[in-house]
């Protein structure tokens, strides 16, 4: 795909003229909750409703083990509001007495995902990010909160379309995405592959060993321990190896111990 395409049919289509066309097309008469997580496709957005006039009000959902260089980009945006959690993420693994995994995602539900009730909220999804994200529509509702709308107005774009935009826009975006990461998030989130959280172990230390001593305390706060987890090191390590309770307790697990 490219922003700009000749069609034999449809003629010649301007992706970013299309993008502007919806969110003015569905603004609201108290405008936009702009969700702003900091990544590309978020600043991608955030230049859209600009572009485009319309009224809005930008959030970011600060969760309290982002990477360092992301709040840093985030607060480059001065027309960003930055929401603080109630519950710390360490503070959340304590009272669950157990870290967020793939199944058990609390972590987005009580960290990212509390503003814009009662609001349309335009996201930066992408349908080519994931196979679930494929089956989103441009518009939707909230499935836990139906006073709440979603225009997905980038919905449609691919990774090229997206950087297309921003380089030729000069449009600034997290130094991250020049060291290697492709998708930015929380530091050792659950969803991330084992190769990416591996090198988040050795590039935030201070964050993982915050990580292992709420763990370790959610640990010792249960009632009767977890079959196949002996300690609270022992649930970090279960942890950081992205493995099921069953595997961790069946295989070797010294290559996973964080020192």
């Amino acid at each position: 795909m490219a922003l700009i395409e000749h069609d034999l049919f449809r003629g010649r289509i301007d992706r970013v003229q299309i993008a502007i066309d919806r969110l003015k097309m569905f603004e609201p008469p108290e405008g936009y909750y702009l969700a702003y997580s900091g990544g590309k496709d978020s600043d991608t957005i955030l230049a859209l409703a600009k572009m485009a006039g319309v009224k809005f009000d930008a959030h970011y959902h600060l969760t309290t083990v982002d990477p360092p260089e992301l709040v840093y980009h985030v607060r480059r945006h001065p027309e960003v509001i930055i929401d603080r959690p109630k519950m710390t993420m360490w503070q959340w693994i304590r009272h669950k007495k157990i870290p967020p995994t793939r199944v058990v995602r609390y972590c987005c539900e009580k960290l990212k995902e509390q503003g814009g009730s009662g609001r349309v909220v335009v996201t930066g999804v992408r349908s080519g990010e994931s196979i679930k994200r494929s089956k989103r529509k441009m518009n939707e509702v909230c499935y836990t909160d139906p006073t709440k709308t979603y225009l997905h107005t980038i919905i449609d774009w691919s990774d090229t379309d997206v950087w297309e935009f921003l380089k030729s826009n000069n449009i600034p975006y997290c130094k991250l995405y020049k060291e290697g990461y492709s998708r930015l998030g929380c530091v050792l989130c659950p969803l991330k592959s084992q190769r990416e959280r591996v090198k988040d172990l050795n590039r935030y230390p201070r964050i993982a060993d915050a990580y292992k001593r709420a763990i370790i305390r959610a640990y010792d706060s249960r009632e009767r321990p977890s079959k196949g987890i002996k300690s609270g090191e022992d649930m970090f390590n279960w942890w950081i190896s992205g493995r099921s309770a069953k595997e961790w307790a069946e295989k070797d697990t010294s290559f996973w111990a964080y020192e």
